[in-house]
């Protein structure tokens, strides 16, 4: 007897981090909905290596900073489904999207706080929201923290506190979604080589030797470090686990 194929939507998926996560998704055989900002070149990239796969996807452009954009996304996503798939639902929410901010407390402006609070924890909060009659029961979330969360770094006061409230969030979201099975957990990478923060990890030689010297595994993450550990989330094998914060930041600064 077939079963259905499950269903991931992951923000932010065209590139680093998310696009990784969401091949690794495939890979586990669910079909993919990815989001991205501007880039509509790299996000059909990602679409087609997915399709590769022998999986389905689609990206949709969303900013998640923009809330009241969220009813009109919901509704186009349900309609893609329901016309291909007979159901407005998917199994797995992953919100992954966000931006950066470098700046010492002396010089964080209120719009730069606005927009982290915006796109990191109410267009989390809200997208959440927006989604769960349509998110299966016996699902799952995964909510991307960060270490920032754990330690602390000069300039990044800002970023390190919305990921700490996401680590809460996500524990209250387990609590008040177990009822339904849904699965919630909070992934924390570490430093990573991507584009993220403008490359600063991978291309700013000494922030990549202050990451490798304070790293047990003695270099900095990549995407590949994370992406898997994110996918194995939405499979049955994690179906015990919840409220968590599972750090992937090869033991950094513990």
């Amino acid at each position: 007897m077939s079963t259905k194929t499950k269903l991931a939507l992951i923000t932010g998926g065209s590139r680093g981090l998310g696009k990784n996560a969401a091949i690794k998704i495939a890979e586990k055989g669910l079909d993919v909905i990815i989001t991205y900002n501007i880039n509509k070149e790299e996000a059909d990239k990602t679409v087609a290596e997915i399709v590769v796969l022998g999986r389905k996807a689609i990206a949709y452009q969303l900013n998640t900073k923009d809330v009241k954009s969220f009813d009109a996304f919901v509704k186009t996503v349900g309609d893609h489904l329901e016309e291909n798939t007979g159901s407005r639902n998917i199994d797995f929410l992953i919100n992954n999207a966000g931006t950066a901010l470098y700046q010492p407390i002396t010089q964080v402006t209120e719009e730069q706080l606005d927009d982290m609070v915006n796109i990191h924890f109410k267009g989390v909060f809200f997208l959440t929201q927006k989604f769960l009659p349509f998110i299966n029961d016996n699902g799952g979330i995964v909510n991307l923290s960060s270490g920032l969360a754990r330690f602390a770094l000069p300039g990044s006061s800002v970023y390190g506190s919305m990921k700490a409230a996401i680590d809460q969030l996500s524990k209250y979201m387990a609590k008040e979604l177990g009822a339904r099975g849904i699965k919630v957990n909070a992934v924390a990478p570490g430093a990573i080589e991507t584009d993220f923060g403008g490359g600063r990890t991978r291309d700013d030689k000494n922030m990549n030797a202050l990451v490798v010297s304070n790293t047990a595994l003695g270099r900095a993450g990549l995407p590949d470090d994370i992406g898997g550990v994110v996918a194995f989330l939405c499979t049955e094998e994690a179906r015990w686990i919840t409220a968590q914060r599972i750090e992937v930041s090869g033991g950094m600064f513990f």
